[in-house]
């Protein structure tokens, strides 16, 4: 099983080929854009591990962007016992959908 650890956005994530990866917001990808992401961290290819220290020198990961929209509200409430304040307040971040298409390595 191919599979890499990729840092996109200030996070790792493990991608696998046709795998769908959110991501935060790439500003200069549109939808149907093919993009390569070149942070790739960890990579195993049928038990073959290549760890990099810190990245993988040659390795790429193919990606084609499906949507950039918005994920699922988080709601934040904070409230003080016997001061009678309560504040609700609601956040959507901005996420970038991917579907992996290739793991490039030498």
């Amino acid at each position: 099983m191919l599979y890499a650890i990729v840092k996109t956005g200030g996070k790792q994530n493990k991608v696998e080929e046709g795998g769908i990866l959110s991501v935060e917001k790439l500003d200069d990808a549109k939808a149907g854009d093919e993009i390569t992401l070149n942070e790739v961290l960890f990579l195993s290819n049928e038990g073959a591990v290549t760890i990099g220290r810190p990245l993988i020198e040659g390795a790429s990961v193919s990606a084609k962007v499906l949507a950039q929209k918005r994920a699922p509200k988080v709601l934040v409430f904070k409230r003080r016992p016997k001061k009678g304040y309560k504040k609700l307040q609601g956040h959507r971040q901005y996420i970038t959908q991917l579907k992996v298409t290739k793991i490039n390595f030498n």
